[in-house]
């Protein structure tokens, strides 16, 4: 059953590069444009994920559990893992599917992310990773430390990113020119035309809620994840061993050849140098990435993203200390020219592949 990882890592990856569905931008838009259209599109991902998460719960499908919340290595891990998405150029997830595009700086990262992981995680800095994690409060789930049904959170978090979707829907932009289409039918659908954020942000929660049941049949009780798997990958290159190989690490080599595949159909695939000084950010960004995601427990997947919709007081904290992390590197450490870098959803001829900011 593992092997299922594979299959949802490769729509998983079609769906972030045909979308262009990166946390990073989504986060870092907020702080630098004030645009919140990826933002919105995040949000409605745990809003959905949070409904299908409780029916899936409720009905016995799966079920989860959380243990007290390592609240210090949350927040200062989360907070690094912010900065070094900026660094970067992309988040653990949005890392693995523009490499799959052909981008070198983020080749770069993902070897160190993963490395530096695997490090904390099972290497020489795990005492360092353990030390922080092991400072808890006894807390776990929203709705557990409120003594309130789950569904009212899950409604507030629905309601909120209704919000959200209504003013994104409601705000008038200014229309995007287009090439003419080369394709037609399905072809056009999905290798051509742009995909709006709201629609990718949709089939990623019919992704991100399938991953359950699959992952929990392999006996791999958790949902979608890249750390981790990321850091068992890098253990099994260098120890042979076997056991790592599971189902999350089929996920992430599947969000890769998902996000290859979209790429070279849709003619977004090129090898991409980095100049010397967007390297040495990628690679400085890498391993902090790898580094905070190990504190924090997970990624804006892992945290960011499943957490939430668990309505665990973790991935709540993450999301929070991970957006501040994002607003500094965008305020103090991202170079001047990239602050000004026009929105692709408004840049003429956007959906083109030379157009798209390599930052996204």
């Amino acid at each position: 059953m593992a092997i299922t990882g594979l299959l949802v890592g490769l729509i998983f990856g079609f769906a972030l590069q045909r979308g262009r569905f990166c946390v990073t931008t989504a986060f870092r838009d907020v702080w630098q444009s004030r645009r919140a259209t990826y933002f919105t599109a995040f949000v409605t991902v745990i809003a959905v994920q949070a409904v299908g998460v409780g029916i899936l719960d409720a009905t016995g499908v799966i079920h989860i559990t959380h243990k007290a919340l390592p609240w210090l290595a949350v927040s200062l891990g989360s907070l690094i893992f912010g900065v070094s998405m900026v660094l970067a150029a992309g988040c653990a997830t949005g890392t693995w599917y523009r490499a799959g595009e052909g981008l070198v700086g983020s080749w770069i990262a993902l070897v160190l992310y993963a490395t530096s992981a695997a490090a904390m995680k099972y290497g020489p800095l795990e005492p360092l990773n353990q030390g922080l994690r092991s400072v808890t409060l006894p807390v776990t789930t929203i709705p557990a430390s409120l003594h309130i049904s789950s569904w009212i959170v899950i409604a507030v978090i629905v309601a909120g990113a209704g919000y959200l979707v209504y003013r994104e829907l409601t705000t008038p932009r200014p229309k995007v020119a287009t090439l003419p289409p080369t394709r037609t039918g399905l072809a056009h659908l999905l290798f051509e035309k742009s995909w709006h954020p709201l629609v990718t942000a949709l089939v990623i929660s019919a992704v991100a809620i399938v991953a359950y049941p699959l992952s929990f049949a392999s006996g791999r009780q958790a949902g979608l994840g890249i750390t981790t798997p990321s850091a068992n990958l890098a253990n099994w290159f260098v120890t042979g061993n076997p056991a790592r190989i599971d189902w999350g690490v089929w996920l992430v080599l599947g969000i890769l050849l998902g996000s290859a595949a979209a790429a070279w159909a849709s003619g977004e695939f090129r090898i991409r140098v980095p100049d010397a000084g967007t390297a040495i950010r990628s690679a400085i960004g890498g391993i902090g990435l790898g580094v905070g995601a190990s504190w924090a427990g997970g990624c804006t997947i892992g945290n960011s993203m499943v957490e939430t919709a668990q309505l665990a007081w973790q991935g709540w904290l993450a999301f929070g200390f991970t957006f501040i992390g994002v607003g500094l590197a965008v305020r103090y450490l991202q170079p001047r020219a990239a602050r000004s870098v026009p929105h692709p959803l408004t840049t003429v001829g956007a959906q083109t592949p030379t157009s798209v900011p390599v930052s996204l």
